[in-house]
């Protein structure tokens, strides 16, 4: 394992390269960024005062054709006593080389090597259960199902799941069951086959129309680009694969929050609604398959937002990490 080197968002963000050995395309790996809590002051240690989160670990992984690059996020943590690491999985952002197909595997649980790298150089164990610090789980978009799916194959591992904007169930439900044969025929046959690009790189458009001066983000567009990267027959099937879970139930045990905007807009023309609204998801859908994450599951619906809640503009934006501090505030009291 390489060490830990100063990370791309500077200030206080470092990274760790994860070798997750090779593939058909060669080298693989998967990149991990940590920021850490500042410690408690000799007098609030005195009189035994510890932060909300002392004793937290966060793990965050990205969307679809995404990378980690939120430093606010990270630091709505650390100011509250958490560790907080993002996970750039293999071929995103970070961790994608040369030579390699952007974002893909035909298999999301192959995502769980990764994972599994991640908690043990977190020091929690290939598992994520050596430990005593308690884990949150915290996945946006294709992230949130890949956590989800991998929570409920770790039952106890997590002590809460956390989704913004999770891909649980395919846009328009019912189109699934209809073409998943077909796909999954596709995928035998011709797993790398691309499929017409139909992203118009209106989400990308509306980010940046709320972009806020006082909150500032860089992305790198070689990392995050304006219309989504390239989709593959073979990831599709993995993609249908997980809702088909999500919607038989995961049974994850943990207690689950999932944050989401209030309406869903159909990205098929430019408009203003588009920049306070998910033109991503059918926000819908995805609250009623969350309710099949497990038994103890909350949903928090957010007028105005965006598909990412936490990129949405000024006033939902605000919503979103008040909602989640309520959450998080809710969940250390109960434990």
């Amino acid at each position: 394992m390489t060490e830990w080197i100063r990370d791309v968002l500077g200030d206080e963000f470092q990274q760790l390269t994860l070798d997750l050995g090779t593939d058909e395309q060669g080298p693989v790996v998967a990149t991990l960024v940590r920021a850490l809590p500042a410690e408690p002051d000799l007098w609030n240690r005195i009189r035994g005062r510890w932060p909300l989160l002392d004793g937290v670990d966060v793990l965050y992984v990205h969307g679809w054709s995404d990378y980690f690059f939120q430093k606010r996020l990270a630091r709505f943590w650390t100011s509250r006593g958490a560790r907080f690491f993002a996970l750039d999985l293999r071929k995103y952002g970070r961790s994608l080389r040369d030579g390699q197909t952007p974002g893909y595997v035909a298999d999301l649980a192959t995502y769980d090597e990764d994972i599994g790298a991640a908690l043990e150089a977190m020091g929690r164990g290939q598992g994520g259960i050596e430990s005593s610090r308690r884990l949150v789980l915290l996945g946006h978009s294709t992230g949130g199902l890949v956590l989800s799916l991998w929570a409920s194959r770790h039952p106890g591992a997590a002590d809460a799941v956390i989704l913004n904007s999770p891909w649980l169930e395919f846009q328009f439900a019912p189109a699934r069951a209809a073409i998943a044969p077909m796909v999954e025929l596709q995928a035998r046959i011709r797993p790398m086959e691309a499929a017409p690009q139909v992203d118009l790189g209106y989400y990308t458009r509306a980010q940046l129309e709320v972009a806020d001066p006082d909150d500032p983000m860089e992305v790198n567009p070689l990392w995050r680009p304006a219309q989504t990267m390239a989709v593959y027959a073979g990831w599709l099937h993995a993609i249908l694969s997980g809702h088909k879970a999500v919607a038989a139930g995961l049974g994850i045990t943990a207690p689950v929050c999932v944050l989401l905007s209030a309406r869903f807009v159909p990205p098929t023309r430019w408009s203003e609604e588009l920049t306070s609204a998910d033109s991503v998801l059918v926000v819908d859908d995805i609250a009623r398959a969350a309710l099949r994450l497990g038994a103890s599951v909350t949903v928090e619906r957010i007028d105005g937002a965006l598909h990412d809640v936490f990129l949405s503009r000024h006033d939902a934006r605000e919503d979103a990490y008040r909602r989640l501090e309520r959450w998080v505030t809710g969940w250390c009291a109960a434990i």
